[in-house]
């Protein structure tokens, strides 16, 4: 499965988001979950760190959580580290329990269209296969045509 987003869609959806909760988020420098939740932090979103494993530890000067029904407050977006398989039961946590939730995201190797037709049921945006770190870099102009600006593919910041 392959969906087309425009890029004013994605745009939209990454400028009214403030809060995002990152599912599956690792603790290990090294993963993507870990950088792309480093990333999204520095670019002043809130990142609601989601790991059953390490909750009550600190990410990024946040409190790591269970699951979606420990976060307190309003969540705009999760953005989901998890297998495909796994996705539809946190889509139907998430709108049970995150009321003002906009968006779900899901990265990229992560399609699940059932759970991305329920989420949409109930007015929620759905991206699937697609990492927000990226997409922020490529519209809000830290790409290039050539490639990164630092000429260095790195996981690191």
């Amino acid at each position: 499965m392959s969906e087309d987003y425009s890029d004013s869609h994605l745009r939209e959806i990454l400028t009214r988001t403030r809060r995002v909760a990152v599912v599956g988020v690792s603790m290990n420098p090294v993963r993507p979950s870990y950088y792309v939740a480093r990333y999204l932090s520095l670019k002043k979103y809130e990142v609601v760190p989601v790991n059953p494993g390490h909750a009550g530890e600190r990410l990024f000067g946040q409190r790591v959580v269970a699951g979606l029904r420990d976060i307190e407050g309003a969540v705009d977006m999760i953005d989901i580290f998890r297998r495909s398989e796994h996705v539809g039961p946190i889509v139907e946590e998430a709108l049970e329990v995150l009321p003002g939730l906009r968006t779900v995201w899901m990265q990229i190797g992560v399609e699940n269209p059932e759970a991305a037709e329920m989420a949409r049921a109930r007015g929620v945006d759905v991206v699937m296969n697609r990492c927000p770190k990226i997409e922020y870099q490529r519209l809000f102009g830290e790409l290039r045509m050539g490639g990164f600006n630092t000429g260095i593919i790195s996981s690191k910041l």
